[in-house]
């Protein structure tokens, strides 16, 4: 009988996307990230503002908490959570 099932728990991810014209260069995404994950880019967008671009060296870092699409006024940013799909797919084999 299996009394505890130890699965190995790893911290969820999102993938963030930014609309660069829309961006007003703010900074609240940056500013308020638990992560750390946005830093302000060199180029310019469409307004002449400086839109936020993910940090290169962290790219697994964002969790998906979605706290920059919340604080942008513009609306400039939003996250995707990256599900796992190996859980899915074994929870499925197991149904069969």
């Amino acid at each position: 009988m299996k009394y505890w099932i130890k699965e190995e728990l790893k911290p969820p991810h999102g993938k963030v996307y930014i609309i660069k014209d829309r961006c007003k260069g703010c900074g609240f995404c940056i500013e308020f990230c638990p992560q750390g994950v946005l830093q302000e880019s060199e180029e310019f967008n469409a307004k002449g503002y400086h839109p936020p671009k993910l940090v290169e060296t962290d790219e697994k870092k964002c969790i998906g908490c979605g706290f920059c699409s919340l604080v942008c006024p513009e609306f400039a940013i939003y996250i995707e959570k990256e599900e796992e799909e190996k859980k899915e797919e074994k929870h499925a084999d197991k149904v069969l």
